[in-house]
Formats: C-alpha cells, structure tokens, sequence
C-alpha cells in the first residue's frame, strides 16, 4: 500500500517516517509552514529524519495520486480540509483516508468521520488511527500498541495487518462510536491532569483515571457504542501517554494553565471540551470531570475550588 501523508507537524512526519520503513511515501504540507520548510531544506525536524523513500511537497495535487490517504492536522480543521480536497480530487475515483487525530467539532460535538464523511462528497472509505504511542518514543525503538477502527471491515483489516511491525503492533476495533469520543475525550481527562499537577494534586491522578473512564463510559454508551471501549487502547490504553508523560501537549496545558502560564502548542483537549458540554446536553448525560475542566478554561472558576469539588461529591455506591 502507498500512502500519502496529509500534515508535517510531530505525528504528521512520524507517520511518513514511519511508512517509508515499508515502501515510498508522499508528504504534504501547507506552503509557508515552517515545519515543511525544516522538512524540505534539512530532511529531519527535531523528531525524524527522513530517508530518501519520502517525498515532501506543498503540491496538494502531487499528494493525491495516491489512493491511501492519512491525514494528521488540527481535528477543528477537517471540515474545510475535507471540502477542499472533495473539490481536488478529479473524477470519482476511490480514495481511501485514515484520521489521524483525536478530536469532536466544537460547535456540533460530531465526531471526526462523521464530518469528513460530511464534507467529502466523492467516493471513499474512511478509518481511523488512535491509540497510546508519542513519536519521541517510537524513534527511540520503544514500542506501543495502537487501534485502527472502520465501518469497512476489509479496509480496517487490510490496514491492521499492513501497518503492524515490531514497533506498533495494531489492534482493530468493531465500535467507531466508542472509539472516536474515547481517543477524543482522554485529551481533556489529560487536561485535567495537568491541573492536578499544576496544583500539587498529582497523587488524585489515580482517581482521576478510574472515574474519568466511568464518565466516557457513560457517553459512549449513551450515544450507542460499546461502553467497554472506554477501558480499551482508544482511551485508558492512552492514559499513560496522556495523564502521566511529559511528552503530552494536554497534560503540559492544564499544568500550565493553572500556573497562569502560556502554552503555545496544539491541546486538541481544549475544543473537544467544548463539544463534550454539547454532547452532555444532548445525550443527557453529567460529565463532571470534563465540566470541571470547561468550568475553568472558559468560565473561568476557580481552578483549585473547581477541581475540590470533584472530590466532595456525594458519597455513593462504586459501581
């Protein structure tokens, strides 16, 4: 399978690194990025270097020759990505695209297939591509497993069984529900986190962990998933890489958030929060750690007081 990579930022360009272990790759970026020209002018950025199997461009038309598609840019960006590249694509061939973010809409809560599915009009299959893993990890030989969901059962296998290696064994899912709002929402549990950290509450992060997988639960299973896929490699799988890891761009904003320091980087967490409040009203379903969180960054509360009362709510049975 030759794949094109749409997006050259960290997991962007790991995942053409990634590929050409394999066989040739295209990768795309916007022209202007910064990160393509570190890319084009060096071969490498500060997490891969590039072998001569990759080809690296901003001709989107050039990138789209190929019938297998991973797309990695901001989840909030999609729709108008995929618009666009509905309107490129020439004819009706089929094309074949993996998602690989982990995000819901900010104003609708629509998850990321959904969206695409909305906005591609041409023929297509569509997958997903979540799980635990950062790619300053994987270029040290550490490996991980990861997920590939699909509503094409021989697409979802197909690239299962075509992607694993030694570095990343796949594992393939049968609940898309489950595991677009799981990989989404572990970003704003992650968010969270951080602002433990932030507030020397790092040992609640336990606690966190164990009810914040019972509240996504809920949801999944509100919304007609698989209520155990919570608790699988799309969401308390990634936990480790979220919650804990100095690598998470998610854990490092709600830590420096609650600091009143800046954090400049991408925290997917941030507008999947505000779709999860939507979907909450919608599902009718109470998210109180991901409220705590919507609570502090866009209504301002008190971060400490906020968070306390995550811990003195009513006393109830477990389970």
């Amino acid at each position: 399978m030759k794949f094109s990579v749409l997006g050259c930022g960290r997991w962007g360009s790991f995942i053409a690194w990634y590929l050409s272990l394999k066989d040739e790759v295209i990768l795309w970026g916007r022209q202007g990025s910064k990160n393509l020209k570190e890319l084009s002018e060096n071969r490498c950025n500060s997490i891969v270097t590039l072998n001569d199997r990759t080809f690296v461009t901003d001709d989107i038309d050039k990138a789209l020759e190929n019938d297998n598609i991973v797309i990695s840019i901001a989840s909030q960006e999609l729709r108008s990505f995929a618009k666009m590249l509905s309107e490129k694509v020439q004819g009706n061939s089929k094309k074949r695209f993996v998602l690989c973010m982990k995000g819901l809409e900010e104003g609708t809560g629509k998850r990321l297939t959904e969206i695409f599915d909305e906005s591609y009009t041409k023929p297509h299959d569509t997958a997903i591509w979540v799980g635990p893993g950062h790619v300053q990890d994987f270029v040290r030989a550490i490996p991980n497993c990861m997920l590939i969901d699909s509503q094409n059962e021989e697409f979802k296998m197909e690239l299962a069984n075509t992607l694993s290696s030694p570095l990343i064994r796949f594992y393939y899912g049968n609940d898309l529900i489950g595991s677009e709002v799981g990989a989404a929402s572990k970003n704003v549990i992650g968010i969270a986190a951080g602002m433990l950290d932030g507030l020397n509450l790092t040992s609640l992060k336990g606690s966190l962990m164990a009810r914040g997988a019972g509240e996504v639960a809920k949801l999944i299973s509100a919304m007609g998933g698989n209520p155990m896929s919570a608790f699988g490699l799309c969401h308390l799988g990634d936990y480790e890489a979220t919650v804990f890891s100095p690598h998470s761009h998610n854990r490092a904003f709600g830590e420096a958030f609650v600091k009143g320091e800046s954090f400049d980087m991408l925290s997917e967490g941030v507008g999947t929060c505000k779709a999860l409040m939507k979907l909450s009203e919608i599902y009718n379903t109470e998210l109180p750690i991901c409220r705590a969180v919507y609570q502090v960054i866009f209504e301002h509360t008190d971060p400490q007081a906020t968070l306390n009362t995550l811990f003195s709510r009513d006393i109830k049975q477990e389970f």
